[in-house]
């Protein structure tokens, strides 16, 4: 997974993107989206393994 695809205002931790990289190529975009308006709208400036966790749950 490339550096660039993690590009934003919200910093992904080693974790996170370690798991990113079980998603498919072509379902990263709109799963980084996903989780990445989930950690805005919980006013969370880091992305981990957990939120990911929890984003999974709904």
């Amino acid at each position: 997974m490339r550096t660039d695809d993690f590009k934003s205002d919200i910093q992904w931790d080693d974790a996170a993107r370690q798991r990113m990289k079980a998603v498919p190529f072509f379902l990263r975009p709109m799963v980084r989206k996903s989780i990445e308006k989930a950690a805005k709208e919980k006013g969370v400036s880091i992305i981990t393994s957990e939120l990911i966790d929890e984003v999974k749950k709904h």
